[in-house]
């Protein structure tokens, strides 16, 4: 009587052992690890044709997946993802996603302390030299490849910055820097911590190796509401003004601001610039915005709002408004033909003919098309060709002429944010930074990546690098290098 009790016992107390799923974790754990002790036998075959599923370094991929639970390589053993509340600090796969890029993100950049990386395999300066003696490389690819070959040598090195307030410098956050025409000045907005933002522009002159030295400019003009986009504006002359453009915020609608440069004491390089004069458009929600160096539009700007473009001439304040489908992202203005180009939150580029009036449906030049919103165009020199990206991550190059696609650029990394592109043809590269905080720099005529730089910081959403590059970085004395603000801290990748 009391053993069939206790066998009876014994399998009921089996059964609730196999149906609690954490005893059968534990359980194939325990046969997973018996397993690995065993040693294994050899069947003819050599040590590199026989798999391994005990090593460590074999990674996540040879262990099973478990519906709500996470295998940790490091400590070989399955943890339960917990929902994301009720949870002082729970394991979620966003946690786990961050901690792999983190680390990935520290591994680069130790790597980029150690070593130097080559672009191309099989190009260095010795046999760039001889292939260019023998005639097997023209002065312009010479020049293009050499420019990589230097890229791939950048150095990063921390900007020292002054200024009259130097407690502002250590609580204020980089938000965008944007250099003007002859890369001698940098235009910086910051994040105050007490709410709002404060303008400031750094003098580029200064920046002189081995020691990186520069002084921001700033003055009291502060706004608490959003910039959503900026550029410098000749109004007097070249690159006197900046244009921004502000969102409204509650009773207060948003509009477009000229800035004199000559605000900002001694930011000038020549120290003659008069006083201008500060103007306030009253534009509400506009997405992006663009001035003008085209004489058929001399002293005009263009700001893209929801589903219409409005073209404003600050001299007569005459302005001229042109119906779209979708919202305008991105601007530019093309120098020699009397188009603007514009990107849609549809995907939509096109160009507007500004001889035309906008009346009738005949100011619409050119017509291309993305399969996500537009964040960027530019325009190339010859203006037969246009560079866009969009927030599926896509930068594509086209021929206007034909309004076929001629190259893509892989890498690029967005799925929602405003990311700027930077073309520089003299140099032959194109520069980006991705969502993921790494800067990206492609060859402009094969769009092979060249390098990718990670940020300095830990990457956040918060924290996605400002850069801008230039090959005479302070003037025409310059040297070439990129700027890089992120955080409280700008960084200088120089050419060694």
């Amino acid at each position: 009587m009391n053993k069939s009790r206790w066998q009876s016992r014994r399998r009921h107390g089996r059964r609730s052992h196999q149906q609690n799923p954490w005893f059968r974790l534990r359980d194939s754990e325990d046969r997973s690890d018996s397993r690995a002790a065993q040693p294994t036998h050899d069947s003819g075959h050599g040590d590199d044709e026989s798999p391994s599923t005990s090593s460590g370094t074999a990674g996540t991929s040879s262990v099973p997946e478990l519906p709500g639970f996470y295998f940790d390589p490091e400590k070989k053993r399955y943890f339960r993802l917990l929902p994301g509340h009720n949870n002082c600090n729970p394991l979620t796969k966003e946690s786990i996603r961050q901690k792999e890029m983190e680390s990935k993100r520290l591994r680069l950049l130790q790597e980029e302390d150690r070593r130097k990386k080559i672009a191309r395999m099989g190009f260095n300066a010795s046999s760039m030299l001889r292939k260019s003696q023998l005639g097997f490389l023209n002065v312009t690819n010479y020049c293009h490849l050499a420019h990589e070959l230097r890229l791939s040598c950048m150095e990063r090195k921390k900007v020292q910055i002054r200024s009259m307030d130097p407690s502002a410098l250590a609580s204020d956050r980089f938000n965008l820097i944007l250099a003007d025409t002859n890369s001698d000045r940098l235009f910086t907005v910051n994040d105050v911590k007490v709410g709002g933002s404060k303008y400031g522009i750094i003098n580029l002159q200064s920046l002189k190796t081995p020691t990186l030295k520069v002084f921001m400019h700033e003055n009291l003009y502060f706004t608490n509401r959003k910039v959503n986009s900026v550029c410098w504006a000749s109004l007097n002359h070249l690159d006197s003004h900046i244009l921004l453009c502000l969102m409204g915020l509650a009773e207060t609608p948003g509009c477009a601001t000229l800035l004199p440069a000559s605000l900002f004491v001694n930011s000038h390089p020549a120290g003659i610039d008069r006083p201008g004069m500060l103007c306030s458009f009253r534009i509400p929600g506009a997405w992006s915005c663009a001035w003008s160096l085209n004489i058929q539009a001399n002293n005009c700007f263009s700001t893209g709002l929801s589903r219409r473009v409005l073209l404003t001439n600050v001299v007569t304040g005459h302005r001229q408004s042109f119906g779209t489908n979708s919202d305008v992202l991105a601007q530019q203005f093309a120098l020699m033909a009397p188009l603007l180009f514009n990107g849609c939150r549809s995907g939509e580029i096109f160009a507007i003919d500004l001889r035309c009036g906008n009346q009738g449906k005949g100011w619409k030049a050119t017509r291309l098309f993305h399969d996500s919103a537009v964040t960027s165009v530019r325009i190339l020199q010859d203006e037969q060709y246009l560079m866009a990206s969009d927030m599926a991550g896509k930068i594509k190059l086209w021929d206007l002429r034909t309004t076929k696609r001629v190259r893509q650029y892989e890498g690029h990394v967005n799925e929602y944010a405003y990311l700027p592109l930077h073309v520089h043809e003299e140099e032959g590269i194109l520069v980006a930074v991705g969502q993921d905080c790494y800067t990206r720099i492609w060859s402009l005529h094969d769009a092979r990546l060249l390098r990718t730089i990670p940020s300095p910081y830990p990457a956040s959403k918060a924290d996605i690098p400002s850069v801008a590059f230039s090959s005479r970085l302070g003037g025409s004395r310059g040297a070439p290098g990129l700027l890089m603000a992120v955080g409280q801290d700008l960084y200088c990748y120089s050419y060694s």
